[in-house]
């Protein structure tokens, strides 16, 4: 698969999920066969006024190449200056937030509040072209606003007139935020409209479900958002199976112990360890969801205050897992 000049290993992609896909996850989903890695969205607005925490989100690891990075703004003119920076700083592939539903971004005119402006939305995605240059853009939106305002193949034709090198389509709208059923079908009319490469996303938490959506929709990739939530093993499993056909057995619970380690590590290393730890609860309780005594484990995390403390609680979890059975 190919964004621009951008050539992909393979079609699987970590959608951007704000206080998710920082360095550290990217990291290890690329380590786990991700084709392409998404940051979580950035503000223009914090770019340009140089915002320090705002400028951290843009650290970019060559172990995590290509790597996208997206912006979130609603005026032309900022998000071309963000753009700008952007390219700068070494993005392989600019992405414009268009989806986002929550009501902080929304209120603002931003995220997926650009679907009810489509003129806006073409001015900003041509700004962003202009300024990134050789940088392919692409353009992330939602099925619609809601069932009365589905516009996703408008917004699609658009983007590929602006000149964007692909879009992403999760097939929701924005009502829904997260709830219900992702409609394939919006993925499908999108890919049967443009010319560009179509990136399906919703409801991708299995190998076999990658592979009904691109035979489904003919979408030219998957993107995986909440399924990599605490299982970066996706990645490789999907791109294993579209590969082959075989699936890969689950990882053994020393693995995910490992890998939640792994993560708390680079997470600490990053962001240092009151910033890291806090952000590890989170990731944790994702890694042991459905685990034997899962519901105490998130107790304990969430009274963790340093590292030691997280690595204690796992190992004397492996403990007494290994010890039951």
């Amino acid at each position: 698969m190919r964004i621009g000049t951008i050539t992909l290993a393979n079609p699987v992609i970590l959608a951007p999920m704000a206080g998710v896909t920082d360095l550290p996850f990217r990291l290890l989903a690329k380590d786990m066969g991700c084709g392409l890695v998404y940051s979580e969205m950035v503000s223009d607005k914090g770019l340009i006024y140089d915002n320090i925490h705002t400028k951290k989100l843009l650290a970019i690891d060559d172990r995590e190449r290509p790597v996208a990075l997206q912006i979130f703004g609603s005026d032309p003119e900022s998000m071309s200056q963000a753009a700008a920076i952007v390219a700068a700083a070494g993005a392989d592939i600019i992405d414009i937030n268009m989806g986002c539903p929550t009501p902080k971004i929304v209120k603002n005119g931003e995220g997926s509040a650009l679907m009810r402006k489509p003129d806006l939305a073409y001015h900003i995605i041509a700004s962003v072209v202009k300024a990134a240059g050789t940088v392919p853009v692409t353009v992330k939106f939602r099925k619609g606003w809601n069932e009365q305002s589905v516009n996703a193949v408008e917004i699609a034709v658009l983007a590929e007139k602006a000149g964007a090198a692909a879009v992403s389509v999760h097939g929701r709208t924005r009502e829904q935020f997260y709830s219900g059923q992702a409609d394939w079908n919006i993925i499908r009319q999108v890919k049967q409209a443009v010319k560009i490469p179509v990136i399906g996303n919703g409801d991708i938490c299995s190998p076999q479900a990658a592979k009904r959506m691109l035979t489904e929709t003919g979408c030219d990739g998957i993107m995986i958002g909440r399924g990599a939530q605490g299982n970066p093993w996706i990645f490789r499993q999907v791109a294993h199976y579209l590969a082959t056909g075989e699936i890969l057995s689950p990882p053994m619970l020393t693995e995910r112990i490992d890998m939640l380690l792994r993560h708390l590590d680079m997470l600490v290393d990053h962001k240092g360890e009151y910033v890291g730890i806090r952000e590890m609860r989170s990731h944790a309780a994702w890694y042991t969801k459905g685990l034997p005594s899962s519901a105490e484990l998130r107790l304990k995390f969430n009274q963790a205050a340093s590292k030691e403390d997280f690595i204690r609680i796992m190992e004397n979890y492996r403990i007494d897992v290994t010890a039951r059975t």
